[in-house]
């Protein structure tokens, strides 16, 4: 079992009568990716600025890599990168003097500095650009540049808010790749957003956010498990046998393997399977041992999005 970096217990901020954030209980293990999820105003902002000594909170406990940002805030910014949703740089600096000014903030030596700036900037696809001014970046490349400067402090922790909000489709693929390529490196990175398919794609674990609480944690998996009642879904193709023209028997086998939660038609010979775990060989099987002749079978996983939207729905109907 990984370490505990972030941990908190009974959170809460408020502002007035205003509640941002309340009793968050939350534990991030080095080296995993993990989403923190929910609608603008949800509270996912404050968290991280109480996390890295912006903001105090109102009450609870919390520890970012054994230290509390309360008492030692300078101490975690050392080794905490954050990166919030429009990075800020001299627009009149090129991508190295902006690095450059930074990196001598934080009192690194000159020599270490350049080494660690330019593996950065050659790590983050920026090397070519090094020399060029801030103020000719796309708003990808200067989230690009934000990482990189992230790099420069070789941070145990990054957070990240928001960071592929308002890039083109193939800039946030790429910032994707960027996030998995930091956890290759073990660093451990936690990932506010509200675009639930990308989280999706690098996340190891997801916490839903909603009105300043934290409602439901888990992977993507266990999640679906919890809300859907599933967490596979297989896409079956299947002819029904001539003595079977609506498809009942087949409908019926399929229902009957175990671990099977619903089967729907969604069309004439093709069936949607959810199940608590991977069925496809017994799926198989039951529609051959039905007369049907079997034409394709793929696998899907639920996605957060449906996991979200049923979730938020149940709680509607409840209330």
């Amino acid at each position: 079992m990984n370490a505990t970096v972030i941990e908190t217990r009974g959170l809460t901020k408020r502002y007035g009568p205003t509640v941002a954030v309340e009793g968050l209980d939350l534990e991030i293990r080095k080296g995993e990716v993990f989403g923190l999820l929910g609608p603008n105003g949800s509270g996912k902002t404050t968290t991280i600025l109480m996390l890295i000594g912006l903001t105090e909170p109102t009450s609870g406990e919390l520890s970012v890599l054994g230290l509390d940002p309360r008492l030692t805030p300078l101490m975690v910014k050392r080794q905490v990168g954050y990166l919030p949703d429009a990075v800020g740089f001299y627009d009149e600096l090129t991508a190295w003097e902006n690095l450059r000014y930074i990196t001598k903030l934080n009192g690194l030596p000159a020599a270490e500095a350049d080494r660690r700036i330019g593996a950065a900037l050659e790590r983050m696809g920026l090397a070519r650009v090094a020399n060029q001014r801030v103020a000719t970046f796309s708003r990808g490349m200067r989230q690009r540049l934000g990482l990189a400067e992230l790099l420069c402090k070789t941070p145990q922790v990054v957070i990240l808010d928001e960071p592929t909000l308002g890039l083109d489709p193939e800039a946030a693929r790429d910032f994707l790749a960027l996030i998995r390529q930091l956890k290759e490196d073990g660093i451990t990175v936690l990932l506010s957003s509200h675009l639930l398919h990308q989280v999706q794609e690098v996340c190891d674990r997801v916490g839903l956010f909603s009105r300043g609480r934290m409602l439901l944690t888990g992977s993507v998996e266990a999640l679906a498990r919890q809300v859907l009642g599933s967490a596979w879904r297989v896409h079956l193709e299947a002819q029904p046998a001539p003595s079977d023209p609506e498809g009942a028997l087949l409908r019926a086998a399929l229902e009957q393997v175990p671990g099977v939660r619903l089967v729907q038609a969604e069309s004439t010979g093709h069936w949607r399977v959810d199940a608590q775990q991977d069925v496809r060989s017994e799926l198989a099987q039951a529609a051959l041992g039905a007369g049907a002749r079997l034409i394709g079978l793929t696998q899907a996983r639920p996605g957060l999005d449906e996991v979200y939207a049923r979730y938020f729905q149940e709680a509607a109907d409840e209330a």
